[in-house]
């Protein structure tokens, strides 16, 4: 299970040391969360919405998902403040590593005409997202039991200081970018 995760220890941070020569071990870059959050307009007319995303994204993370509410009201969205828009998950630890291991080596490749992720949509931070179309690429989901497909924003927070050392942490986890 936290195969990832071990893998990290062993090979990922003596080369990430290697090669950005550090001092010590605590400034090499780590995975610190994983953020999966998933936007839902239409929850506004439709409450059973919020509880089939949560069930789906529960499948996915293993973890009970959070609903988010909106902060202000936009009347041309015809939003109120405090009404249901999103569910989001945060992973930590091993569940973390287990769901990065699955999406890199299961769901990614499922995705029709894959060539890799995008390798510039850093923030500048060290922190990558990535965003997926369809909840279908993971093997969790049951095609026939969803009722809509929906997409879902993927947030790796890490305590990189540049992007160029987030990249080659991602990389040598197994982030399948594209060339």
């Amino acid at each position: 299970m936290a195969r990832l995760k071990d893998y990290y220890k062993k090979d990922v941070a003596p080369a990430l040391m290697k090669k950005f020569s550090y001092k010590s071990v605590m400034q090499i870059p780590k995975l610190d969360k994983v953020v999966i959050n998933v936007g839902a307009g239409e929850a506004k007319d439709n409450a059973k919405v919020i509880d089939a995303i949560m069930v789906d994204l529960a499948a996915i993370t293993g973890q009970k998902p959070m609903i988010c509410k909106a902060k202000k009201s936009v009347a041309n969205f015809k939003l109120r403040e405090g009404m249901n828009i999103g569910v989001k998950v945060t992973l930590r630890g091993d569940r973390m590593y287990e769901f990065i291991d699955r999406l890199f080596n299961v769901a990614l490749p499922r995705v029709r005409d894959f060539r890799g992720i995008n390798p510039n949509s850093f923030d500048g931070r060290g922190n990558y997202n990535l965003g997926i179309k369809e909840q279908l690429i993971f093997p969790e989901i049951d095609y026939d039991k969803i009722d809509k497909v929906r997409g879902m924003d993927i947030c790796f927070v890490t305590t990189a200081n540049t992007d160029e050392e987030s990249r080659e942490l991602l990389s040598l986890m197994g982030a399948p970018f594209a060339k």
